[in-house]
């Protein structure tokens, strides 16, 4: 089988592969300042609550866009399984190459995406990952990653409008039905969720433009199912888009 962790701001989701498909997914809130015994206890754990042993593991591949937590990950893994994880940079998957002025800035996890979708549709696609940032990531039909546009993500948003104003009340996820706002919770949700509709619309014309054509979109990410007027835009939404990346980049390695 193969394990695959996805380190991200908000969360690690460690997924486990096997018989052509996901078996378990679980999530780990993303503490920097906890020790490897914090996130070593959980997937004991779960580990034993699955009834999985560590060696019926034969890969483990990690993406981290946590400098802090890669290194603790990489260590703590190699010690349960015997053997060391493969960690996701640019250069574990060269088939797809990465047109960017600074690839090595490139997030593992959008690298991940690319692959998972490139691999999959093999045409230019672009992957809207709905995280702690809001990212498009753009791949042509010749197995080029062309270029990301970020935004902050939709609870990253909120949370800093909150942060600088005292008397806003916590805001749910819901869109509303209407732009024009009759309470403050209301306003909020119609000034971001619905205005997130128009950016996100408009980003996918602006690339499908210098694409000089049409392209598959591939949402992903925890919160893309929440904008549903949205959903006529993708081809498909897949919530496991990454892990997918990252079990297609460990399968590789053999």
């Amino acid at each position: 089988m193969l394990l695959a962790v996805d380190i991200g701001n908000s969360d690690v989701v460690i997924g486990v592969w096997g018989l052509q498909q996901w078996k378990q997914i679980w999530r780990i809130r993303s503490l920097p300042e906890e020790n490897a015994l914090y996130y070593q206890t959980r997937l004991l754990n779960y580990f034993l609550e699955a009834g999985f042993r560590f060696s019926d593991f034969d890969r483990v591949v990690i993406s981290s866009v946590v400098p802090s937590l890669t290194g603790l990950f990489r260590e703590l893994l190699q010690a349960l399984f015997g053997f060391k994880p493969i960690v996701v940079t640019i250069d574990t998957f060269p088939t797809l190459k990465v047109q960017i002025d600074r690839p090595h800035e490139l997030g593992s996890d959008l690298f991940a995406n690319a692959v998972a979708a490139y691999t999959k549709y093999q045409q230019n696609c672009i992957v809207v990952d709905f995280g702690t940032a809001l990212t498009f990531t753009t791949v042509s039909a010749k197995s080029e990653l062309l270029g990301v546009a970020i935004a902050p993500g939709l609870k990253t948003a909120m949370k800093a409008l909150s942060a600088n104003t005292a008397q806003l009340p916590e805001i749910p996820l819901f869109l509303p039905s209407s732009a024009l706002g009759k309470n403050t919770v209301h306003a909020i949700q119609a000034g971001i969720l619905l205005g997130y509709v128009g950016l996100v619309e408009a980003l996918l014309n602006q690339i499908r433009k210098e694409l000089n054509g049409e392209c598959i979109v591939v949402a992903t990410g925890g919160l893309s199912s929440i904008i549903q007027p949205l959903h006529s835009h993708f081809t498909e939404v897949n919530m496991n888009l990454t892990l997918d990346g990252l079990r297609i980049i460990g399968e590789s390695t053999l």
